[in-house]
């Protein structure tokens, strides 16, 4: 676990997270509210929009009556919108991400992360306050380390 992780704020501008990742050469950081409570992540997945979230058409609607009617919800055409040309952090993170405790075993973690597919992790105190991140390396240089 890196303890020495920096982190940004869900109001913090979208370009100082992407410069962070880049400068410190990370792939990801913690969105932490004013009492270091973890409320997203940034990834560099969350940088990149899916040809599913490029497709920026509205919804298909109809006219009806002089007014125009959506068939489909706005709400997901809102979100890839918000990403696309996010401004803030919580435009950009993944919020509530999965974390684990400082108590967890690395064998819960490695089960974590194999199950939910996830490289970072932000790790948390028992008052749910961030103390580091662990990476999938992380996880698997400890279960190496664990085995000899």
């Amino acid at each position: 676990m890196d303890r020495d992780v920096p982190t940004v704020t869900p109001d913090d501008d979208a370009r100082t997270a992407i410069e962070i990742l880049a400068k410190e050469d990370i792939s990801a950081i913690p969105v932490v509210d004013g009492e270091r409570s973890v409320v997203g992540i940034v990834s560099e997945s969350d940088l990149v929009l899916s040809d599913e979230e490029a497709d920026l058409h509205l919804p298909h609607f109809i006219n009806l009556m002089g007014g125009v009617v959506f068939v489909g919800s706005m709400k997901g055409f809102e979100d890839r919108l918000n990403k696309a040309f996010a401004t803030k952090v919580a435009d950009l993170m993944t919020a509530d991400p999965i974390t684990v405790r400082t108590t967890t075993s690395v064998e819960d973690v490695a089960r974590k992360v194999a199950e939910k597919h996830h490289n970072h992790m932000p790790v948390v105190d028992g008052d749910g306050h961030l103390v580091g991140l662990v990476t999938r390396a992380d996880v698997l240089a400890a279960l190496v380390t664990d085995a000899e």
